[in-house]
């Protein structure tokens, strides 16, 4: 192991975390294909289990390979440590599962990908925690929906499919001295975006997408910045400092004094995914390993590519709006250059004139880039967000995410540009 600290993306992506197995000299990071691990004594074993020191117990609740990748993924976003999970939907709904309770709020933008905005209006309601959506235009939207149980604001940095950057500093400023954290899903921009560097406490990632890059594995990731004093603020986050009947009455900003700033992460680890149980694969973590290590060099592709598209979309006469933040205007321009660095990425959208059955012959008439519910892929990719992704929500619900009957998700990726445009143009060609 090395204990080196690496400050460029594009080390940390290769050498965080890991140098070689002390036992074979293997440079590669082995796939730990484990349920469980051998104590040492009862003494040993015991004190995992105090919290004594950290260590592997069982691999629901850890395993070496996971620990590489949640190693290099803290690393490259600047936290103190990382969860993997089984999903993305696990990641969000842990983020919050983990200081909510029944009674309690959040408010959330309601620019977020359909199938968090689900969750967060249907199964957490079940659950008796509360979801306020508003929309984060205005940042003062979220102190005026906040009250005495509002224990977290929610966000995307790259809301999908409005795309439209979040304003990650002004929101988190309002949160901050009233013990609120505010919890960002960074999926759309890795690298790109930074959320720590504003203000943000807890991100999170659908590892599936840029993290991957391939399409081939599922999981999620939470990252604590170890950034929020937890401890100043008793009553409003409870759940970390209260005694939890969930692991012997510990109270967690008290238990991990020893270990550093590791509250938040700590009881998601040792309650949630414990006792809830989604784990990611020892396997797919090691494809998120290969993902992160060239993940630098994609989204710079990803970036140049989608902005080509953008501009042609944007002067196509069969195109009537382009959203994609290199393309922004006003206050949208405004916090793509505050927030945004080395790129935009390659998600955007479009409303084709002729709406809904435009979009359909365009989405039919594709002959390279995929039609599938994914982003993130090498591949580029499109969707017919109404129809599938956003599918639940209703009309209201489907215009305040910023998505309309004929609007086109695209994934752009990392293939030639002359090859995407190419494919988009005689797709819009049969469209009309």
């Amino acid at each position: 192991m090395t204990n080196k600290t690496y400050t460029n993306p594009a080390t940390i992506a290769l050498h965080s975390g890991w140098r070689k197995d002390e036992t074979t000299n293997s440079v590669t990071v082995p796939i730990h294909m484990t349920s469980s691990y051998q104590f040492d004594d009862t003494d040993h074993a015991a004190n995992l289990f105090a919290l004594g020191e950290l260590g592997n117990i069982y691999s629901r609740i850890m395993n070496p390979t996971n620990a590489v990748f949640e190693d290099r993924i803290a690393a490259l976003e600047g936290g103190v440590a990382a969860l993997g999970l089984a999903s993305g939907q696990a990641a969000s709904a842990y983020a919050i599962q983990n200081l909510c309770t029944r009674g309690d709020n959040i408010v959330a933008s309601s620019q977020l990908y359909g199938g968090t905005y689900n969750q967060f209006k249907n199964p957490f309601s079940d659950m008796g925690i509360e979801v306020r959506f508003v929309d984060p235009k205005d940042p003062q939207n979220f102190a005026n929906a906040t009250d005495d149980k509002t224990r977290a604001y929610y966000g995307e940095v790259l809301p999908n499919p409005s795309f439209q950057v979040f304003p990650l500093r002004e929101v988190a400023d309002i949160g901050r001295p009233l013990g609120i954290p505010l919890i960002v899903d960074n999926t759309a921009a890795p690298l790109i975006c930074r959320p720590f560097d504003h203000g943000v406490a807890v991100i999170i990632h659908s590892a599936t997408k840029y993290i991957g890059g391939h399409g081939t594995s599922i999981g999620g990731v939470i990252v604590d910045g170890g950034n929020f004093d937890w401890e100043a603020f008793p009553d409003r986050q409870p759940k970390l400092n209260t005694p939890d009947p969930n692991y012997d009455g510990v109270v967690w900003t008290e238990a991990v004094k020893p270990l550093g700033p590791i509250a938040y992460i700590l009881k998601a680890r040792t309650t949630l995914l414990r006792d809830m149980g989604a784990a990611m694969s020892p396997f797919n973590a090691f494809m998120f390993i290969q993902g992160l290590e060239t993940l630098h060099l994609r989204m710079k592709e990803h970036s140049k590519n989608g902005q080509l598209v953008a501009e042609y979309l944007e002067n196509h006469p069969l195109v009537e709006t382009v959203a994609y933040p290199g393309i922004s205007s006003g206050i949208n321009k405004e916090r793509a250059e505050k927030y945004l660095s080395g790129g935009c990425g390659g998600l955007q959208g479009f409303e084709i004139k002729g709406g809904l059955e435009a979009g359909k012959k365009f989405i039919n008439n594709l002959e390279m880039l995929y039609h599938v519910a994914n982003i993130g892929d090498s591949r580029s990719l499109a969707i017919h967000p109404a129809s599938t992704t956003h599918s639940q929500l209703n009309d209201e619900e489907l215009s305040s995410a910023g998505v309309s009957a004929g609007y086109i998700r695209l994934s752009i990726g990392i293939e030639h540009i002359d090859d995407i445009i190419a494919d988009i143009d005689q797709a819009l060609a049969k469209a009309e």
